[in-house]
């Protein structure tokens, strides 16, 4: 009997995958069950491994080949995996709401839309090194001020829990916004800017690939704290999402905490440390002249 290997994941695995988790949806009016739930999350689970495998597998380094992740059917496979990917933790944190019935079919519509650019075309490699730079900082960036805004809510709720616990009065000019609202910021503070700083990375790795000669060694301070940071953001998406008691306000602030200090330990490395990131010969190229659609088959539009 011949063994499995990754190469044989196709598209047809996790179109399969996502079309039995929107099956399962349909069915929540007629079938209650947990079972539903389980078999609902597990297959959308299965579905973005394998997607994740298929595009893992697209991801060619090498410069004699189609550069990784550069054209519009991998753009659109990237949107239809986040979409996924958002509907999985969304229903981990609340499994009765319906999300999968408007989420799943989204998901299937883009991979239907991205089969369509299969064979498009691919975007030179000049114009991918600039797309893909773009959205490493851009995400980067805003992350970053998710963060940020995500330390001064948690900070303020713990100051306005600390004020209501020891009946303290509020002092004149500094009226603090309500608990609820505090918490409700702090939370979704965490869920945004750990999205957007793992797409920050993900996509500062793969411009990486895209470098060749001017690319950071994997060894960069920048490389491995972003590692780190990396993974503290996966352990507290699954962590807030599976533990319920991480879900008090109190403890999402101090998670909040943690990747500020996180955050600033990375930027510092990049503006301080012993590292290539900020040299001029890591910076993103200019933008190209000719425009994305100028390099698409005739008849096709992105």
């Amino acid at each position: 009997m011949t063994g499995f290997s990754l190469t044989h994941v196709h598209l047809s695995c996790f179109v399969a995958s996502y079309s039995v988790a929107l099956l399962l949806e349909l069915l929540r009016l007629m079938l209650r069950s947990p079972a539903r739930i389980l078999g609902t999350l597990g297959f959308t689970g299965a579905g973005i491994l394998a997607q994740t495998i298929y595009i893992v597998l697209r991801t060619s380094p090498n410069p004699d080949q189609t550069p990784p992740l550069s054209g519009w059917f991998d753009w659109l496979l990237l949107v239809a995996w986040g979409v996924a990917v958002v509907y999985l933790t969304s229903s981990l944190r609340r499994p009765q709401a319906a999300y999968g019935v408007f989420m799943l079919p989204l998901v299937l519509v883009l991979i239907a839309i991205a089969s369509l650019f299969r064979h498009a075309e691919p975007f030179p490699r000049d114009q991918a090194l600039y797309v893909w730079g773009m959205v490493h900082g851009m995400a980067l960036m805003v992350g970053s001020v998710v963060v940020m805004l995500g330390f001064v809510s948690g900070s303020m709720y713990l100051v306005q829990s600390s004020r209501l616990k020891r009946k303290l009065p509020p002092q004149g000019g500094l009226k603090l916004p309500s608990l609820e609202w505090l918490q409700q910021a702090t939370q979704r503070s965490l869920l945004f800017s750990s999205g957007l700083l793992a797409a920050g990375l993900l996509a500062g790795v793969v411009l990486n690939l895209l470098q060749r000669q001017a690319a950071l060694p994997w060894t960069d301070p920048v490389v491995w704290t972003s590692g780190i940071l990396f993974v503290w953001l996966g352990v507290v998406l699954v962590f807030e999402s599976l533990y319920k008691p991480a879900v008090h306000p109190r403890k999402v602030a101090y998670l909040t905490f943690a990747s500020f200090v996180f955050l600033v330990l990375v930027l510092g490395m990049v503006l301080l440390g012993p590292s290539r990131h900020a040299s001029p010969s890591a910076a993103v190229p200019t933008p190209p002249a000719a425009g994305l659609a100028d390099h698409l088959p005739r008849g096709e539009t992105p």
